[in-house]
Formats: C-alpha cells, sequence, structure tokens
C-alpha cells in the first residue's frame, strides 16, 4: 500500500510541476495550446510511470503487459503531443482556452492556473486506468492483449488521419469560412474526439476480468468514462461548438444538423423541402 501511495504522490507531483511549466509557457507565448501539449505528455509520462514502477518498487521486473502497456502509451502520447505542439506553433491561441481568457477578464492568470493544475489532477486519475491494464498478473500475452493493442493502434491511426484531414483543408485558401465535412468530419462532427475515446477503450480490455481473480481491473474503465465526459461534456464538444456558430453560422448549423456529435454515422441529407 505504501509502495502504491508513493506511486500516486510522485506522479502528481510530476504532473503539478509539467502543469505550472504550461502555465508559464502559455502566458509567456500567448497561446494556449501548450497547454495541452504539455499535459499530453506529462499524462504520457504518468502512464509509463503506473505501468512499470509497481514492478520496479517491489524489485520484480516489469511483465511482458507491463511493458506492452507503457508502449501504448508512450505511441498515443508521442503522436497526439507533436500534433498538438504542431498546431500551437502554426495557429492562433486555441479558441476554447481564448474564450475562458475572455470570461475571467483580469482574475485569468490566477483562474488559469488553476484550471491546468484541474488538468494535472485528471492526468493522475487516468493513470490508474492504465495502472489497471499493467498490473493484470495472468500469465504471459494472450489474445486480449493483442486486441487491446489493435484498438490502441487503430485509434491512433483514426485519429492522426482525422487531424491531417481538418489540417489540410484549413490550409487551403480556398474554404476559408467553410465547414470541413469530408473524409471522417463527414461521419462524426469531431473524429478526432471519438479516436481519442476509443484508444482508452483498450487498457479494459487488456485489463478486465471476469472471473473475479482481479477485482482492480474494472478500475480501467475510469480512462474511457472521464475521456467521454471531459471531450462530450466538459472542455472538447461544447466550447469548439460554441466558437464554430459563431465563426461559421449557418453553415455549421446545418452541418451540426446532419452530422453525428460524436460516434462515426451516416450522415443525414438534406430533405426534398430543404433542397427546393
Amino acid at each position: 500500500m505504501r509502495g502504491v501511495a508513493l506511486l500516486i504522490v510522485c506522479a502528481a507531483a510530476a504532473m503539478s510541476a509539467v502543469m505550472a511549466a504550461a502555465w508559464e509557457i502559455q502566458r509567456l507565448t500567448g497561446k494556449s495550446g501548450w497547454a495541452d501539449a504539455f499535459w499530453t505528455f506529462g499524462a504520457g509520462l504518468c502512464g509509463v510511470w503506473f505501468a512499470l514502477a509497481p514492478f520496479w518498487l517491489r524489485g520484480d521486473p516489469p511483465s511482458p503487459r507491463a511493458f506492452l502497456v507503457a508502449a501504448l502509451v508512450a505511441l498515443w502520447a508521442a503522436r497526439l503531443c507533436a500534433h498538438i505542439a504542431r498546431r500551437t506553433l502554426a495557429g492562433p491561441d486555441d479558441p476554447r482556452y481564448a474564450k475562458l481568457k475572455q470570461d475571467w477578464g483580469a482574475a485569468e492568470p490566477v483562474q488559469m492556473f488553476w484550471f491546468l493544475q484541474t488538468q494535472a489532477f485528471f492526468g493522475v486519475v487516468l493513470a490508474l486506468t492504465v495502472f489497471a491494464a499493467a498490473a493484470n498478473p495472468r500469465p504471459g500475452l494472450d489474445l486480449r492483449d493483442a486486441i487491446g493493442a489493435a484498438v490502441l493502434i487503430a485509434a491512433v491511426i483514426g485519429e492522426a488521419v482525422s487531424d491531417e484531414t481538418l489540417h489540410a483543408f484549413a490550409r487551403n485558401p480556398g474554404n476559408r469560412g467553410r465547414v470541413c465535412d469530408i473524409g471522417l468530419w463527414r461521419w462524426s462532427r469531431h473524429p478526432n474526439y471519438f479516436f481519442e475515446w476509443l484508444g482508452w477503450l483498450a487498457y479494459p480490455i487488456i485489463a478486465i476480468d471476469l472471473s473475479g481473480a482481479y477485482p482492480f481491473s474494472f478500475a480501467a474503465l475510469i480512462g474511457p468514462a472521464v475521456i467521454y465526459w471531459l471531450l462530450v461534456h466538459v472542455s472538447g464538444i461544447p466550447p469548439l461548438e460554441s466558437h464554430m456558430i459563431e465563426t461559421r453560422g449557418a453553415a455549421f448549423l446545418d452541418y451540426r444538423r446532419r452530422t453525428s456529435a460524436f460516434f462515426p454515422w451516416p450522415r443525414k441529407e438534406p430533405s426534398a423541402s430543404a433542397k427546393n
């Protein structure tokens, strides 16, 4: 128990320091998107730490499953952190954070600091999902590990394709003021968010043991549940769509009416009356 407590304390301190650095960088550069890049980097480090450190703390070599889970977390974090950093370097301030700054007014520096520390807390909470998968004691690697790895790799690829499609669309001057509704964006208004959530399902697939021999395995459900709540109801879709309505108006409202918000689904075609 003392080992687990040490694990959590170290992870919490590391995430808090990472997000304090993110606060300072976004303040100096005026680009709040760095907060997401730093969070992804910190969450990736915490995930690797939670996957491997429990074995080291008790003097054992990490299991093959622990190494697999650590590699999956590192793959996710490296891809997403690189993408966010590129987007932040090339673009304006993230509209979601820009709106928060506007709403906070003179209190923005203090409010932003504690907002980012809240994100640090969620980074540690999500690492429990990784811990539950890595610590599963069943011997060797099996089909569930392979399926979990395949789900995460597919999610990383799907999110990368979504991000690149949007990036290419936004780079085209002819698309100025338009809504991206091509490729995966034709099936979901936020395919990148969907694939981000999908990737976190890899850990329950690896972790959960229905036999009851490993009760802690169900802690792996924390990750997908928290990510879904954050993306769909808190910091993802609501502020981003509010920004899109302000900047794209009727075009986005039509896109929203016909396209699934999160889960990919065939879009509704315009009615005959709308066409006329």
